[in-house]
């Protein structure tokens, strides 16, 4: 792709271009093998190994999202997920900004300024966020502030980091209010097609919006997820529960919260110390 620099510099735009592709973010998994079929890479050249014993291909889409990470293009996460940063998204790759990137990016390196400057914007940071006690409030309102497919975007990513696989938005309108589906495997041997409904509520949703929502999953999938950010009426709670019947999974909008907080994206967790009087009075005398 690119006619300076090093072999994988040729990953960059095909995997900001799947990430795009897919709704923004993907696993590591899954970002990797579309990659490799959208620049029609053979088994062959697949099966080539690194001293490691990882493939040599799949080490280059990773020295390549690794850039693209310290440029500011994708969002780092620790629990295998490759996602792309607002600037990501607005991005528009050549073969000449794609060498611009690895050449900045090793200037970077060279000079250690990247750790210095994460390490005080941190300090900054958690200065500023110390005794803020209004973040879920915060995070609710971010959330409903969403257009609809961005929060089925950000749905799509928290199934994602929650373990699910192959997550897929489907966009459509008049599907009945199927706004995704997914993988959860259970085990190597087990799994279950699940199907997922977004919405951005401020009231609560009801039991007959949940046997609608049911409705439209029945013989297409094992089990129903659906995400609010309001909240569920005690009847929509003993109809997703009910026996015999497709079960459906509830997220509302303090479980979101819950989730943002265990899985940490979009919230950045603050260490703080509160001073232990008694520890210092055998020092007073």
């Amino acid at each position: 792709m690119s006619p300076k620099g090093p072999e994988f510099l040729k990953f960059f735009i095909p995997l900001i271009d799947v990430l795009k592709e897919n709704g923004g973010s993907a696993t590591v998994s899954e970002a990797t093998d579309l990659v490799l079929e959208k620049l029609n890479i053979p088994e062959k050249e697949q099966e080539v190994t690194i001293k490691s014993g990882g493939s040599r291909v799949r080490n280059q889409v990773a020295w390549a999202r690794n850039y693209l990470v310290q440029y500011g293009l994708l969002d780092s996460s620790q629990r295998g997920i490759w996602s792309l940063t607002s600037n990501g998204f607005k991005i528009k790759l050549d073969k000449e900004k794609v060498y611009e990137i690895f050449k900045e990016v090793q200037k970077k390196y060279s000079k250690k300024q990247k750790r210095k400057s994460t390490k005080n914007e941190k300090s900054r940071q958690e200065e500023d966020s110390i005794g803020n006690e209004d973040y879920k409030i915060e995070l609710l309102d971010l959330l409903k502030s969403l257009s609809p497919s961005g929060f089925e975007r950000l749905s799509q990513r928290l199934l994602r980091e929650a373990g699910f696989q192959n997550v897929v938005v489907t966009g459509k309108s008049g599907d009945g209010g199927i706004d995704g589906v997914g993988i959860l495997q259970i085990n190597p041997l087990v799994s279950f097609k699940v199907m997922f409904q977004c919405k951005r509520f401020q009231k609560s949703v009801s039991a007959s919006q949940i046997r609608d929502f049911r409705g439209t999953i029945l013989g297409r999938a094992e089990k129903g997820i659906f995400i609010t950010t309001g909240s569920f009426t005690s009847s929509a709670s003993e109809e997703a529960r009910r026996e015999g019947v497709i079960p459906i999974e509830l997220v509302d909008g303090e479980k979101l919260v819950d989730m943002f907080e265990k899985l940490e994206i979009g919230l950045r967790p603050v260490k703080t110390y509160e001073v232990i009087q008694e520890f210092f009075e055998p020092f007073r005398v």
